[in-house]
């Protein structure tokens, strides 16, 4: 237990170190003034079944200097096209979407077809679930520019507002594992697996996308995000990212259930797809951030671990501007809300948007 302790104790030293680096250095949007000969940009979005979030989204997109809004309608079985069709903005184009060929994941299919109707030399894909502020898009290319990236992803600030405490315990994650385990500063420097990306809004240099061989290149990919960003350093291409701060927001998911199901289909891809490493990142996770707490009377080591597992999850809300720094009491119950993710992860096949994938 003695060796147990110590190893956790220092999981949880270099996890603190890399938030706290990238505290200090990881972007966040701020607004900026617009550039006088902007390029000509498209804001693509695909939407399946999403006439409920599209009037979230659509007015902060017709607020922004895009030069085209490209929304494709993914086989929707709800209003979806015509909750488009409502907005009078010759910018905004319906797309009809083509019947998913075999071996595609339906968003990369989408994307392809966006990308294939795009006129735009900045090729700026969006989900549905986003919201822009006024600003948001100067600012995506301002930074873009920046640090001269080829491909750009802005990771959103993810909100929570469900009654239940599932959603807040979970969704959070998806920031604290970026800033913990990828310092910013390795984007600058020749190491391709330091890679990571946010599908939600990721934007493209046209000549990059056809470099990286656009979405069809990741076409059977659930985790088309990360596949593309590595697949973009693996050729050379300079990656960009950024938080969203106040200008990109976004609400993921509305409950518990909703959460554990997204959360699971891209579960096991980040674990190379292998059930003994699921089950070991789950056994790992409960040892480091409940069993301390649980063993506060038997070692420094344990104090140690309990302590800043709860200061990672008050870095990471401080960060990202999301506060709600009460959260951080929730930490030792966190991997065990963790558990239907994994339980999701290892049945084999992702489920969503009616769907069903290998």
């Amino acid at each position: 237990m003695a060796v147990l302790s110590a190893v956790v104790a220092a999981y949880h030293v270099v996890k603190t170190a890399g938030l706290v680096v990238n505290a200090a250095t990881f972007p966040v949007l701020r607004p900026q003034r617009g550039e006088q000969t902007p390029p000509r940009v498209s804001v693509l979005v695909p939407a399946r079944d999403e006439a409920l979030r599209l009037p979230k989204l659509l007015p902060g997109l017709l607020a922004q200097p895009a030069d085209e809004i490209l929304v494709l309608d993914d086989q929707s079985s709800d209003g979806t096209a015509d909750v488009v069709r409502a907005y009078a903005d010759p910018r905004l184009r319906l797309i009809r979407g083509k019947p998913r060929p075999d071996g595609w994941i339906g968003k990369n299919w989408a994307c392809h077809q966006l990308a294939e109707a795009a006129t735009g030399e900045l090729l700026v894909f969006c989900d549905a679930d986003v919201v822009l502020r006024p600003g948001a898009l100067d600012a995506i290319l301002h930074e873009a520019r920046r640090q001269r990236a080829d491909v750009f992803s802005v990771f959103p600030r993810q909100l929570t507002g469900s009654p239940g405490l599932g959603e807040r315990l979970l969704v959070p994650l998806i920031d604290e594992t970026l800033l913990a385990f990828l310092p910013h500063r390795l984007l600058d420097l020749p190491v391709p697996s330091a890679a990571a990306a946010n599908g939600q809004l990721l934007a493209f240099w046209r000549k990059a996308y056809a470099t990286v061989g656009g979405h069809e290149a990741v076409h059977d990919r659930i985790v088309e995000d990360v596949a593309l960003a590595r697949r973009a350093r693996r050729l050379g291409l300079k990656l960009g990212l950024a938080l969203g701060g106040d200008l990109v927001q976004t609400r993921m998911y509305d409950d518990y259930r909703q959460t554990v199901a997204g959360l699971g289909k891209s579960l096991r891809a980040a674990h190379l797809g292998n059930d003994a490493v699921l089950l070991a990142s789950a056994a790992f996770h409960v040892t480091a951030y409940t069993v301390p707490w649980l063993r506060w009377r038997h070692g420094r080591a344990w104090r140690i671990a309990a302590v800043l597992g709860l200061a990672e999850r008050i870095l990471t809300n401080a960060k990202t501007g999301r506060g709600a720094y009460a959260e951080a009491a929730l930490v030792p119950i966190t991997p065990l809300a963790a558990l239907p993710v994994y339980a999701t992860a290892l049945r084999r096949k992702a489920r969503w948007k009616g769907r069903v994938y290998p």
